[in-house]
């Protein structure tokens, strides 16, 4: 019973700590500077250096975190993707998702 309840309150402060054991989720605006991201979008997110690139900023999350994967994958293949399909090939998805939440706050 003491083993329990040792445990229940390590538990508790562990939590309350935030060191549930997941990774703390990564700064989707410091991923959008080094990925560069804002080379080609802007570094406000809405001023792309071209015309066809989209503006980012207040996307919905999931819909931008789905173009980046399905880019990322191959499944699209339309538009200005073959450009980023290099760029995203080596972001992780937990990352793709960062940047896109952030995205979706601007």
């Amino acid at each position: 019973m003491k083993v329990k309840a040792v445990a229940m309150v390590a538990g508790a402060a562990l939590l309350s700590l935030g060191m549930t054991g997941n990774v703390v989720a990564a700064d989707g605006a410091a991923l959008y500077q080094s990925k560069a991201c804002f080379s080609c979008h802007g570094a406000d997110t809405n001023t792309p250096i071209m015309p066809a690139y989209p503006k980012l900023g207040g996307q919905n999350a999931d819909y931008a975190f789905n173009q980046m994967k399905d880019i990322k994958s191959g499944a699209r293949s339309n538009g200005q993707s073959a450009v980023m399909k290099g760029i995203v090939a080596a972001v992780s998805d937990d990352d793709l998702k960062a940047i896109a939440d952030w995205l979706a706050k601007q």
